[in-house]
C-alpha cells in the first residue's frame, strides 16, 4: 500500500439510539398515561369528602334532637284563651307539649328552670264552618264542615333571653263529618303543633 493511501477504518457505524427505543416500551409514555389515573382518584377522594362536609354542614338539626345546644328543657305555660271554648287551654298545651317531647326530645320543666318556654294566646275558634253543601229542594244540607283556630304563638330562649319563633294570627283548621266537632279540632291542633315544631327547626 502506497504512503498516500489511507487505512479503511474497521469500526462499523454507531446504530441510532432511536433505533433502540422503537421497539420497546416508551417510559415517558407510561408515567404520563398513569398520572392521570392517579389524581383523578386523588380527586374523586376530594369530592366525596367535600359532598360529605357540606351534607353535615347543611343539616339544621344535628344528632341532639334537633335542638340548639343549651336548650334541652321547656316550660308551656297555658295559652291565654280569649273564645267562649274553655277546653281549648288544655287541648292546645297538651298537644304542644306532646309535640316538643316527641318530636324534638325535649324535657318538660318549670318556667323558673326551663332553657326556654313556649307562650301563646288562643284568639278564635270556629267550629262551624260549611265546607260541603248539597244542594236540595227548597234547602240546602251541609254535609261536611271544619274547625278554625287561630292563636299567636312565641318560644322565647330565656338562657340567652331572645324570642326564638314568633308567629301571630296563625290559623290552622280541620274539616269533620258533622256532628263530630270533636274530629276536626283533633285535625286542627294536629296542623298548629306541626307548624310550631316547624318554625322552631327553621331557627335551630
Amino acid at each position: 500500500m502506497g504512503i498516500g493511501s489511507t487505512k479503511p477504518s474497521t469500526q462499523r457505524p454507531r446504530a441510532s439510539t432511536s433505533r433502540k427505543h422503537r421497539g420497546g416500551p416508551d417510559l415517558s409514555l407510561r408515567w404520563w398515561r398513569w398520572m392521570p389515573r392517579k389524581s383523578s382518584r386523588r380527586l374523586s377522594g376530594a369530592v366525596v369528602a367535600s359532598t360529605a362536609c357540606l351534607c353535615l354542614a347543611g343539616c339544621p338539626y344535628g344528632f341532639a334532637g334537633g335542638t340548639l345546644p343549651n336548650v334541652k328543657t321547656v316550660a308551656i305555660l297555658p295559652f291565654d284563651n280569649d273564645t267562649s271554648e274553655p277546653r281549648l287551654t288544655a287541648e292546645v298545651s297538651d298537644a304542644v307539649r306532646q309535640a316538643l317531647e316527641g318530636r324534638l326530645g325535649l324535657r318538660v320543666a318549670t318556667e323558673a328552670t326551663a332553657d326556654a318556654i313556649v307562650r301563646g294566646r288562643v284568639v278564635r275558634y270556629d267550629p262551624d264552618v260549611p265546607q260541603s253543601v248539597l244542594a236540595g229542594v227548597g234547602q240546602a244540607t251541609v254535609t261536611k264542615r271544619k274547625v278554625q283556630i287561630i292563636v299567636d304563638v312565641e318560644i322565647v330562649n330565656q338562657r340567652e333571653g331572645k324570642t326564638v319563633w314568633k308567629q301571630q294570627g296563625l290559623a290552622v283548621d280541620g274539616d269533620y263529618d258533622p256532628p263530630a266537632e270533636q274530629e276536626g279540632r283533633k285535625a286542627a291542633l294536629a296542623k298548629l303543633v306541626q307548624q310550631i315544631v316547624d318554625g322552631a327547626q327553621s331557627q335551630w
